[in-house]
């Protein structure tokens, strides 16, 4: 993990899916785990303003502590203030600095490298289960899921593939013609071919 990559297209992606979730749909499942799209976007919301600190190192609450994922937390105006947190956690990555030294995100320390593509994984994953749970189409660049792949298979092959406390569960076995994309996403314990029907 070599290089930084742009969390512009991830952070946009998930915002225009965003757009396209009507109120009736808050209550209902997503792949994360039986988590409602109400209490995803909440984390959703959590997660970017989380580490657009975690790219400054700069905690105006205190220390860092891990999003919520609640829907009865969730702003009356999330429609435009997550789309605003998404846009400052991108435009907060793409300097040099953030991906240097140490910093805190979820009340946990570690590298900035290593939280940048903890980002860009939460915005990737998270991306499409919110695309499954509207039931719309998700398509990521090649060089984001090169940049998941490349922070989630070492977690995941340390873990013997039980899962990461906090950022995912077990993995999911899928066939050796699965896409790069269901590759990530089974590995971060979510069943690929999950739809909303189904959930």
């Amino acid at each position: 993990m070599t290089s930084t990559p742009d969390l512009g297209p991830a952070a946009r992606r998930m915002a225009g899916l965003l757009a396209d979730v009507s109120d009736s749909q808050l209550a209902g499942p997503t792949p994360n785990d039986g988590m409602p799209l109400g209490a995803l976007i909440d984390h959703v919301g959590g997660f970017a303003l989380a580490f657009t600190w975690a790219a400054a190192k700069d905690f105006p609450d205190g220390p860092s502590q891990p999003p919520s994922a609640d829907a009865a937390r969730l702003a009356p105006d999330w429609r435009v203030s997550v789309p605003e947190r998404l846009d400052a956690l991108a435009a907060a990555w793409r300097s040099p600095e953030a991906w240097q030294g140490m910093t805190q995100a979820g009340g946990v320390d570690l590298p900035g490298d290593q939280a940048g593509f903890v980002a860009m994984n939460e915005l990737v994953v998270h991306g499409w289960d919110v695309s499954r749970a509207i039931g719309r189409p998700y398509e990521t660049g090649e060089e984001e899921i090169e940049a998941c792949l490349a922070f989630v298979g070492p977690a995941v092959e340390q873990s013997g593939g039980q899962g990461v406390p906090g950022l995912f569960g077990p993995a999911v076995e899928v066939g050796a013609e699965a896409s790069a994309l269901d590759r990530l996403i089974a590995m971060t314990g979510r069943d690929p071919s999950w739809t909303a029907d189904r959930g």
